[in-house]
C-alpha cells in the first residue's frame, strides 16, 4: 500500500528537490536508479538509491544541527544506509557540483559493499 506521507510530499517538491530530481530520474546519472521520497522504516527520504544504498537529502534552514536529523541518520545507518545532505541553495547554485557528489558517494559505498571475494 502506497504510503500518503510520501505521495503528498512528491506533490510538493521544493525548487531545490525538483532541481535535483531532473538530475537523478530516470537513470540520467550515471545510470544509477533513485526513487523519490521513499518510505524507508518510519522515515521518508528525498531521494534513495536502494540497489547501493544511499539516501540524498536537500535540506533547507530548518535542518541546521538539527537533533532529529541527527537521530533519523543514526537509524537510518543503523540499517545499513549512507546519507548524503546537500543545502537546498547548494542544489540550485551548483547541480553540476552536486551531482559529481553523489556519484561520487556512490562510487564510494558500491567499494563499501562490493564482495572482496567474488565467485569464480
Amino acid at each position: 500500500m502506497p504510503d500518503p506521507r510520501a505521495r503528498q510530499l512528491r506533490r510538493s517538491m521544493t525548487d531545490a528537490e525538483r532541481r535535483l530530481w531532473s538530475v537523478l530520474r530516470s537513470r540520467r546519472l550515471s545510470g544509477y536508479k533513485f526513487r523519490r521520497q521513499h518510505p524507508i522504516g518510519p522515515f521518508v527520504a528525498d531521494f534513495a538509491c536502494i540497489g547501493h544504498k544511499l539516501i540524498v537529502e536537500a535540506d533547507g534552514g530548518q535542518h541546521d544541527d538539527n537533533a532529529a536529523d541527527k537521530h533519523r541518520t543514526a537509524w537510518l545507518a543503523c540499517q545499513g544506509w549512507r546519507v548524503v545532505r546537500f543545502w537546498n541553495n547548494e542544489i540550485l547554485a551548483n547541480p553540476g557540483g552536486v551531482a559529481l557528489a553523489i556519484v561520487q558517494a556512490l562510487e564510494e559505498t558500491s567499494s563499501i559493499t562490493a564482495d572482496p571475494h567474488p565467485p569464480a
